[in-house]
């Protein structure tokens, strides 16, 4: 049934879609109607920042920014669950459309500027859930925010999140909300990350629990950029770093339908420029914070390259929007 109504929405528009899967998901996930999409993997622990994943295999932050189906995703099998981007403040993002199907390269172009109702309403969607698995929050900037004041919105949600947030990702690698990539780089990477760092100091001791934080990154950076970022997470002893974010290249659909539209491409085309940054980091960080893999992951081989290539675990997107659940099981239970 679920692979059938797929179909049905892959010839709607994307954001409909997206709309009517995500308000179907957060209605049956706790009936048993979640057997439309429940799925069966083979378990393949994985180990990391004190915890137990049930398999290396999550889904990333995007798809649910609400933090209202957390549990469906768990029935489909996922290893551990992302969901943001939250502000401070709700806001309701770009102007649609804003969100586009590149079907011959299974790749998606979305320009959604993080959208979202806020981190109170986020926190309230994950109270209410079952959520035996493990759980991310992915937190922002609001777009009206200045550059300068960044830390602040970090701070805020960092706060908000911490005793709920089973790892916190800070995300500064969107490229739909303007001047946030600029966070990535030199003194404002330093300030931002240290600024936190204090902040999660102070929360651990606080509630006397350590959430753990990641950095995710954007995949359009040159080998001395990246090297840089590396060093700096290393520096202010960030616990992890995510790669990658959607790209601005459009080398790979080049003249294909929607390849103009502005935004962050992500999919298969991905795989590639996803998995250098994988093996670049882990070559100069030597096993010094742990890497969260994810762009063009659609396959047991995809996601093993890069667990061999240095990641601790994989997160995917794209994919499951082209393959549907049953994604899941065929990655997981292929992986050695």
């Amino acid at each position: 049934m679920f692979s059938l109504a797929q179909k049905a929405l892959l010839q709607c528009d994307p954001e409909f879609a997206h709309d009517m899967t995500i308000g179907w998901l957060a209605k049956t996930q706790r009936s048993f109607l979640n057997k439309t999409y429940k799925q069966t993997v083979s378990p393949k622990p994985v180990s990391l920042w004190g915890m137990q994943f049930s398999n290396p295999v999550g889904l990333a932050a995007g798809l649910d920014k609400e933090g209202q189906c957390v549990d469906a995703f768990n029935a489909m099998g996922f290893g551990f669950v992302e969901v943001g981007t939250v502000t401070p403040v709700g806001q309701p993002g770009n102007p649609k459309p804003r969100l586009f199907r590149i079907p011959s390269k299974h790749a998606i172009i979305n320009r959604m500027g993080f959208n979202n109702h806020g981190v109170d309403n986020l926190l309230a969607n994950i109270k209410a859930a079952n959520n035996d698995g493990i759980c991310g929050i992915n937190i922002g900037k609001n777009k009206a925010t200045s550059e300068e004041d960044a830390l602040n919105d970090y701070r805020i949600c960092l706060e908000k999140v911490y005793q709920v947030a089973d790892y916190v990702t800070v995300n500064i690698s969107s490229p739909n909300t303007p001047g946030l990539r600029n966070l990535q780089y030199g003194e404002a990477l330093d300030n931002l990350l240290k600024g936190l760092k204090d902040t999660q100091s102070q929360l651990a001791d606080k509630y006397g629990k350590y959430t753990p934080m990641a950095l995710k990154i954007a995949p359009d950076l040159t080998h001395t950029e990246l090297c840089s970022i590396a060093d700096s997470m290393v520096n202010a002893k960030i616990d992890g770093v995510i790669a990658t974010n959607t790209t601005l290249s459009r080398d790979a659909v080049s003249g294909l339908p929607n390849a103009d539209e502005m935004g962050g491409l992500s999919g298969a085309v991905l795989t590639e420029r996803s998995l250098q940054v994988t093996e670049q980091l882990a070559a100069h960080l030597q096993g010094a914070l742990p890497i969260i893999s994810v762009g063009g992951i659609n396959s047991a081989v995809s996601a093993q390259a890069r667990l061999d290539a240095g990641a601790s675990l994989v997160q995917v997107y794209s994919a499951l929007i082209y393959q549907g659940p049953s994604l899941v099981p065929s990655i997981v239970n292929g992986l050695k």
